[in-house]
Formats: structure tokens, sequence, C-alpha cells
């Protein structure tokens, strides 16, 4: 079992849309609804506007059909979402990277946008001890030695074990943690983390048997100067995308489907659902006659992951000349502030990117934004001294408490089966069709699983 230090948003997840209050990108086809209108029909109506509903809908309305697409947002893209609240700054508050350029449908897609992309090296990185020290010597055999041995406790249980089990368990089981020291115990903790960067569930909840049951892609990892924004905006061209239509239910039968938002409703002859996982999960959306119990269970079991995102933005670079900075804190700050990646590189600004993932993830969106640069800038004068600039200005994200997303990307939670994903994805009816990440069992949390699963739903349709 390989890891890989970032296919990271892979989707990013999805990049998935976060809760900072930003400037929104325009409206598609006539922006939000003002009024209730009046029951309208169409041919094929498409619940959402992110990558997979984007996909859905440009594969159908390429071949002729009528497609009505419906977003709750004011803006398209779901968890696609580039901020231009810094003038000349694009970021990408949900997915950032094509992780693996080679055969990815992505990398076509950007290319027919014109979106440039740069290329980011996992393997460029500074890392930091508790104390501020940098890892170095001794410390970093230490450091590799038990990311090694985290990798293949877990590679070597999913090749013996027949029952799953949790990834923390798995490890700590194989690695003899009771016998441990502080240090070592350190080092195994922050590679544990990365594990849950990697794919947003904690590691008390990553299944230790299908956590990385995903194809990969090989080639580089590459992220967008300009934005991800002009993929999903590339797509929407010509599109009749109607924002601001919160989906409240979902009827069908033989005949057909209505789709009930607050301002209007929408009959056609197939619906075509890009819901996120944690949507489904928060039953916001009723669904006439109800989900078969396979689907229901899969919604259930299949677990909804966080990644947040920090940018802070400085008056002057102070840190190492490398993609990745990494911090190893203590263990009673187990996940704060570990991975941040040097936006400078990309921007040519003085930004910093700092990730949270899981259950600190989901902690600090509670938090105010002043506590939340508080608690980064801590990390940062441990690491880099007392000295440094504070920030003038910050943009950050909170999936989890996003009510149009409800977390950033899927994951195999303990307990769950990798069929359900088939089982996510499957058809009620002939008449309501399943897209988005979280269907798609090879690709799961990625923009590229998001985007073909688009283009699967389509062609159930199509024939």
């Amino acid at each position: 079992m390989t890891m890989h230090r970032r296919r990271f948003l892979r989707s990013a997840g999805l990049g998935l849309p976060g809760a900072a209050l930003l400037a929104s990108l325009p409206a598609c086809d006539g922006g939000a609804e003002r009024a209730v209108h009046p029951s309208r029909r169409t041919e094929t109506i498409v619940i959402g506007a992110g990558i997979s509903g984007l996909a859905a809908a440009r594969h159908l309305a390429d071949r002729g059909r009528e497609v009505t697409v419906l977003e709750a947002r004011n803006r398209i893209g779901g968890r696609v979402w580039t901020s231009r609240q810094w003038p000349g700054v694009p970021l990408d508050l949900g997915a950032s990277w094509i992780h693996g350029i080679d055969g990815n449908p992505i990398t076509d897609l950007a290319r027919k946008a014109g979106a440039r992309t740069v290329v980011t090296d996992p393997g460029s990185s500074s890392d930091y001890l508790a104390d501020g020290r940098k890892v170095e010597g001794a410390q970093a055999e230490a450091l590799e030695r038990w990311r090694e041995d985290t990798a293949d406790a877990l590679s070597t249980y999913q090749d013996e074990a027949t029952r799953d089990a949790t990834v923390r368990r798995v490890v700590q089981n194989e690695l003899d943690w009771t016998d441990l020291s502080y240090r070592d115990k350190s080092l195994i903790s922050f590679a544990l983390n990365d594990y849950e960067h990697e794919y947003s569930g904690g590691v008390d909840q990553l299944s230790a048997l299908y956590f990385n049951d995903d194809a990969k892609i090989n080639g580089r990892d590459v992220l967008f100067p300009g934005g991800y924004g002009a993929v999903t905006d590339h797509l929407a061209k010509g599109l009749s995308v109607h924002t601001g239509q919160v989906v409240k239910q979902v009827d069908w039968n033989s005949t057909g489907v209505t789709v009930t938002t607050g301002k209007a409703t929408y009959q056609a002859q197939h619906v075509v659902v890009t819901l996120p996982l944690g949507v489904l999960q928060g039953g916001t959306v009723r669904f006439v006659p109800g989900l078969p119990a396979a689907k229901l269970t899969a919604i259930g079991k299949l677990g909804m992951g966080v990644l947040d995102k920090c940018y802070l933005r400085f008056p002057k670079v102070f840190w190492s000349d490398t993609d990745w900075l990494t911090y190893i804190p203590d263990l009673d700050r187990y996940g704060q502030w570990e991975q941040w990646i040097n936006i400078t590189r990309a921007t040519g600004q003085p930004v910093l990117l700092g990730f949270n993932a899981a259950a600190f993830g989901r902690t600090i969106e509670g938090w105010s934004d002043a506590q939340i640069v508080d608690s980064a800038m801590r990390t940062l004068r441990t690491i880099f001294g007392a000295g440094i600039p504070a920030p003038t200005g910050h943009q950050i994200t909170r999936w989890a408490s996003d009510p149009y997303a409800r977390g950033s990307y899927s994951f195999n939670r303990f307990g769950s089966m990798p069929a359900m994903r088939d089982h996510l994805a499957a058809p009620v009816g002939d008449r309501v069709h399943f897209a988005g990440e979280a269907t798609s069992r090879k690709s799961i949390a990625t923009v590229h699983g998001a985007y073909l699963s688009g283009i699967r739903a389509a062609e159930e349709i199509t024939g």
C-alpha cells in the first residue's frame, strides 16, 4: 500500500463548497429565482450544479436533450468553488488538485477550458517537530520508518484479515502501541493524521480493510493558479441553471418525476440527483416513494468526512521554499495544523494554506474566524518564531456546517462495504438517477470520479 501525500481535495473534496461567506460566482442563465412560479416542464431535471450535475447536464444537452439544472446556492460549482475575494489572487475553497494527470478526464477538460496548471511535488516538504525544530538526522529516519511501518501494518491487515477494524486499532495493535515511547507515539500519530487528511475521515472511523479501496491515476499532481472554477464554468456554458432553488421533495412514478423546491415545482421524465452524501444523510430532501432499503443502508453506513481550509495572507514570505510544510504536534494536540501548503509557489503572493481534517476540523468549525486564525498562528510562531508578522487577511471554510454539503467528501467508514457505492449509484424505477463522488466506487472523493458519475447517470437516460 502506498500513501500519497495529497490526492487531497481530490476532489476535494472534491474539494467539497465551503461555508466561508465569500463573494459568489455569477449565476448562470438568468440568476436566482425571485418568486414562486407555476409548475415547469422539462425533459430531465438535474439536482445540483456541482461537477457531477454539470457533467450530466452537459452530456444530455450535447445530445439534444432538454435539461434544467436546479442549484440551491446562488452560484455553480458545488464543492468546486473559486473565491475571488482577494483581487488577483483566486483561491480554491473546495477542490484544488488534479491528482494524477495521466488519462484523467479533468486534464482534458482543463485544457478545453484554457485553465493553466502548476505542478506540486509531494516530496517537496519541510517537516517540523513540536518545539519548532526541523526534522533532521535520526528524527527524520525515525519519522520515515514509522510512516512505512504504519503503511505496512495496514497493508498486511488487508492481506490477511477476515474482519474489519478501524485504522487506528489496526496500527496501534500491530505496532505495540502501549510499549512505545512518547516520541514514537507522536511520530505514529502524525502518520495516522496523514490518512485523515487524505481520506477526510477520522482514523477511529476509517475502515482498515477498505479505506483505500479506489483506483489510482498516474502522473503529476497539478493545481490551478487561476482557480478550478474555470472547469465548471466551461461545463456550464449554455446550460439552463436555476440557482437559489432548494429542493424539498422528489416524487416519481411510472410516468415521470416531480421536483419541488422552496420556490417552484418542476416536472420531467427523469431526474439526476447529485446531492452530496452528507445531504442525503441529513434527510432534508424527501423522496416519495421512499428509497430502496439497500440505498438507505448505503447512505447510513458510508462516511462523510471533513477537510477544511484556512488561507492566511501575509505582508511577506517567512517560510521555507518547499511545496509542503508539516508539523508534528505533541499527542495532546493531535491533528492540529499538521499540514500546510506554500501557495506562494502558485500565486506569487505570500499566502499559506493550512488544512484540518476529521475530528479537529469539525471542532474548529464552531470557533470564530479570530479563534481559528489565532490557533493557526500559534503553530506558525512555534515553527518560525514569535517575530513573524500577523496575517493581513484570511479565508476559512466550514464544509461540515454547509447545509448543501454537510462535509467535504465521502470515505469508507468502518462497517461499510465498497459495494454500497454501487447501491448508492443505482437508479430507482428507471426515473431517478444518482451521481456524485460518493457514487463512484473506484474514484471516490475525486473531481474526476464525480465527473464520470454524472456521465454515467446521463447515459442511463440516453441508453
